[in-house]
């Protein structure tokens, strides 16, 4: 189902970001990790799911079950997928452009129903992770595109909305992003251009 945003998702966001930070901190002493509100809930006025997206980003996976004990407590678990080839759920599925090892697409997902969460454990180097903040910021920066976005998702939530699941409605939504993703990548090289040149004295 998708809603309206609501302005109360950031904050929402950000409080769970500051339980699972706590709650990985017997894995983080080196405070290496990276904590993320990712997803159409965080862009402001995108209409989504009222389900946040937090992602967590760490220079190796530990087990499943490792992470599982450590965020038991703070009422996240597990997430199992509906199907066997359920995407996102073990392993994200690379973008066209996307080479390097299978095992960076390596990924730990959870879930919190109570809080309407939904926990995307990455690895620092993983390209995916890399391309979901893309995907955030460019929305945020351009809110036509961001309506656009919105437009589609209602309609294929219209579409879907006989389904079991929500896997062939995140599937669909790829099309949209195979046509920005080429703006999107040209957007981020002129920013980092920007940026370098005015670090130059």
């Amino acid at each position: 189902m998708i809603v309206d945003y609501d302005p109360s998702w950031p904050a929402h966001a950000d409080r769970l970001l500051q339980l699972v930070r706590a709650a990985l901190l017997p894995l983080d002493d080196a405070g290496a990790f990276g904590y993320e509100h990712i997803g159409s809930t965080a862009v402001p006025g995108l209409a989504a799911k009222p389900i946040v997206d937090l992602q967590v980003c760490m220079p190796t996976l530990p087990s499943i079950e490792e992470i599982a004990d450590l965020l038991a407590p703070i009422g996240f678990e597990p997430a199992l997928g509906a199907r066997a080839d359920s995407p996102g759920v073990y392993r994200d599925t690379p973008r066209p452009h996307h080479t390097g090892r299978a095992e960076l697409f390596d990924k730990r997902l959870f879930h919190s129903p109570e809080q309407a969460a939904i926990l995307h454990v990455r690895r620092t180097d993983s390209p995916f992770a890399e391309f979901v903040l893309l995907v955030r910021d460019w929305l945020r920066a351009h809110p036509a595109e961001a309506h656009r976005y919105a437009a589609l998702k209602r309609a294929l939530a219209a579409h879907h909305a006989t389904d079991p699941d929500y896997d062939d409605y995140t599937r669909a939504k790829s099309v949209f992003f195979n046509e920005i993703e080429p703006r999107m990548r040209s957007w981020a090289h002129s920013r980092t251009l920007s940026t370098n040149s005015d670090h130059i004295d």
